[in-house]
C-alpha cells in the first residue's frame, strides 16, 4: 500500500517595506544656512536699524555736540523740502521712462534674436555687452564719447555744438540707463520666447492666423509673466541708479537731474546732515517696499504661486 506524500504548501513571500531613513528636523536642515543669515543681518538689517535710530535725531557732523533727539521733526522737514520732492519726481519719471523704453527695446531685440539668421550668436553677444559693462564705466563712456559737445558722436551726427548734458540732463541720463538695462530685459524676454510651445504656433499657422494675430493672441499672453518679472527687477535696480547721475551730471544743472539716491548722498556726505539723510533713506525704503510688495503680489498671482505674498 503506497502512501501519498503531500507537497509542502508554497506561500507567497511577504513584501518587506524598505526602511525609511528619518529626515533631519527643520532646525538641522537650516543649520548650515545660519552663517549666511547672520551675515545678511549684519550687513543689511543692523545698518537699517541704526538708520532708523539716527532719523529721530538732529545730528550734523560739522557741529560737534549738536546731536539730540527730535522725534518726527526730520520727517516733517523732509516732506517740506522742495529739493526732496523734486528728486522724488525725477526718480519716478526716470524709473517709469527707463523701464518702459528698456522693456520695449528688449522685446523688439528678443523677437529679432528668436529668429534664425547668419551670425545670430555674434549679434547676441554684442547686444548683451552693455549689460556686462560696469555702470560707472558706461556713464563715463556716454559722457565722453556720446554727449561731448566738441568730440562726441552726437556732435558729428547732428553737426551741432549742443551741450546735451546741460540742455537735456535728465534725458541724457535716462538714455544711458536705457542702453545699460535693455540687454537685461532682452535676455528675460528671450527666455520666455524660447520656452513657448512650438506646436501651438504651428497650429495657429495652420488655422490661418497671421504673424501679428499670433503674436497678440498667443505670444504676448505667454510673455506676460516674463514682462512683469522684467518690469519688477528693472524698476528695483533703476530706482537705485547713482553712478549715472553722479558721473554724468552730478544732479545738475541745479536739481534738474537729481534723483533720490544722489540727493541722499549730497545730504549725508556733502552736507554732513546725518539726521535728515537717515530720514530720507527710511522714507525711500518704505516707499520701495510698498511698490515691491504690490508688484510681488501681482507677479505671484500671475505665476499661480500659493503661499506667496498675501
Amino acid at each position: 500500500m503506497s502512501t501519498a506524500v503531500s507537497a509542502p504548501a508554497i506561500t507567497a513571500p511577504r513584501h518587506v517595506a524598505p526602511v525609511k531613513k528619518a529626515k533631519p528636523s527643520g532646525m538641522k536642515r537650516r543649520l548650515p544656512l545660519l552663517p549666511a543669515l547672520f551675515f545678511v543681518i549684519a550687513v543689511t538689517q543692523l545698518p537699517f536699524i541704526l538708520t532708523v535710530v539716527y532719523s529721530f535725531q538732529s545730528w550734523n557732523l560739522v557741529r560737534p555736540g549738536s546731536r539730540h533727539f527730535v522725534g518726527l521733526q526730520n520727517y516733517l522737514d523732509v516732506f517740506a523740502d522742495k529739493t526732496f520732492l523734486t528728486a522724488l519726481l525725477n526718480t519716478i519719471v526716470m524709473t517709469v521712462v527707463c523701464v518702459l523704453f528698456s522693456l520695449l527695446s528688449g522685446l523688439g531685440l528678443a523677437i529679432l534674436l528668436d529668429r534664425k539668421f547668419l551670425g545670430r550668436g555674434v549679434v547676441r553677444t554684442l547686444l548683451i555687452t552693455p549689460f556686462l559693462i560696469l555702470p560707472a564705466a558706461g556713464a563715463l563712456l556716454w559722457k565722453t564719447t556720446m554727449f561731448d559737445p566738441t568730440y562726441g558722436l552726437l556732435h558729428f551726427v547732428f553737426q551741432t555744438n549742443t551741450d546735451w548734458l546741460s540742455k537735456f540732463p535728465l534725458a541724457s541720463v535716462m538714455a544711458q540707463v536705457v542702453w545699460q538695462w535693455t540687454p537685461f530685459m532682452m535676455l528675460l524676454i528671450l527666455a520666455g520666447l524660447q520656452s513657448q510651445p512650438k506646436d501651438v504656433l504651428e497650429a495657429a499657422s495652420v488655422d490661418g492666423a497671421g504673424r501679428w494675430r499670433t503674436f497678440v493672441s498667443i505670444t504676448l499672453p505667454h510673455l506676460s509673466r516674463f514682462l512683469q518679472l522684467a518690469t519688477l527687477l528693472g524698476a528695483i535696480y533703476i530706482v537705485n541708479s547713482f553712478d549715472s547721475v553722479f558721473l554724468m551730471t552730478q544732479g545738475g544743472p541745479g536739481t534738474a537731474s537729481t534723483n533720490l539716491p544722489y540727493y541722499i548722498y549730497q545730504r549725508a556726505f556733502q552736507g554732513f546732515d546725518v539726521g535728515q539723510s537717515s530720514a530720507m533713506g527710511v522714507i525711500v525704503v518704505v516707499l520701495t517696499m510698498i511698490v515691491a510688495s504690490f508688484a510681488l503680489r501681482l507677479m505671484f498671482r500671475t505665476f499661480g504661486v500659493n503661499g506667496g505674498v498675501k
